[in-house]
């Protein structure tokens, strides 16, 4: 699978900032880090900075192999204008969440956060959110399970471990990163099905519904053919009663065959295009299917 734009610029101003704060000894970590508002080292640029910081090798590995497994996806399905809105409020929202554990108690005030946590564990709710009954294969459980199921258990898991546990993790910001994600979807869905945006803005157009992926759907039901069913309706015909019994309306099936033929047709050109490539003409077809 091919990085993505914003995902690979995230992973390698990552990788960089990472590799120069072992060169200095920590001393990005000391400055870049998130700390409590109350502190004298606490400046809001730390709210966006502490997401390029890690603790570690490990700490900087397994996240950005989160980002580069789910963030593809994603920004791949949204787009570039919305994948990075997402990430950044994400993050952003995990760190707010995070000092507000702090202001309560939670999480003791002289804490600093550092990583890409809280926008990871975001990106994953949207995964699951958008997909939520694409199979995933986690080890070491040895059968597939729905991503919905995985999102569901990593929030209890991060709830139970955030209330119970002083480990040193930022559980706080990983469900600050959650929340936030689930907020800024719904409020997404609920502006596309009120057609609130621009019919010149194609960020806007984009519907959190999934348009666009992917490679996995070689030999067997994957993402896209799963995609391409949900537009496609009923499988049932449409029945008409006469004198000679129930049968398939014949214009009707038609019609519907001529629908989905060009749904097929628009899907294929986002596959291999990306969103951008299809016409005004194409992006109002697709909404309207996705409606239905």
């Amino acid at each position: 699978m091919n990085i993505t734009p914003i995902v690979k610029t995230i992973l390698l101003l990552n990788i960089a900032v990472f590799i120069l704060d072992e060169l200095l000894d920590g001393q990005l970590g000391l400055y870049g880090g998130l700390y409590f508002y109350e502190s004298p080292f606490f400046h809001v640029w730390q709210l966006v900075s502490y997401m390029f910081l890690h603790g570690g090798f490990m700490h900087l590995f397994f996240n950005l192999f989160a980002l580069w497994m789910f963030g593809c996806i994603m920004e791949r399905t949204w787009g570039v204008k919305r994948f990075l809105i997402y990430f950044f409020v994400c993050g952003i929202g995990a760190g707010l969440t995070q000092e507000v554990g702090q202001a309560l108690g939670y999480i003791p005030s002289y804490a600093r956060t550092i990583g890409a946590s809280g926008a990871v564990y975001g990106i994953l709710l949207s995964f699951g959110m958008v997909y939520p009954n694409e199979k995933l294969f986690i080890i070491p459980i040895p059968f597939p399970v729905k991503a919905k199921y995985l999102v569901f258990f990593y929030a209890l898991l991060e709830l139970f471990e955030g209330l119970g546990m002083r480990d040193g993790v930022a559980h706080a910001a990983h469900l600050g990163g959650m929340l936030f994600g689930a907020i800024l979807i719904l409020a997404w869905k609920s502006m596309a099905s009120r057609h609130r945006f621009s019919q010149n803005d194609n960020y806007w157009q984009q519907s959190t519904t999934s348009y666009s992926y992917d490679s996995y759907d070689k030999g067997g039901k994957g993402f896209f053919s799963k995609i391409a069913d949900m537009f496609k309706g009923e499988k049932k015909p449409k029945m008409t009663v006469t004198y000679g019994g129930r049968y398939q309306d014949q214009k009707f099936n038609e019609e519907k065959k001529k629908n989905t033929e060009e749904i097929d047709r628009i899907l294929d050109k986002v596959r291999t295009g990306g969103y951008s490539s299809l016409t005004e003409a194409e992006k109002a077809t697709l909404f309207d299917a996705s409606k239905k």
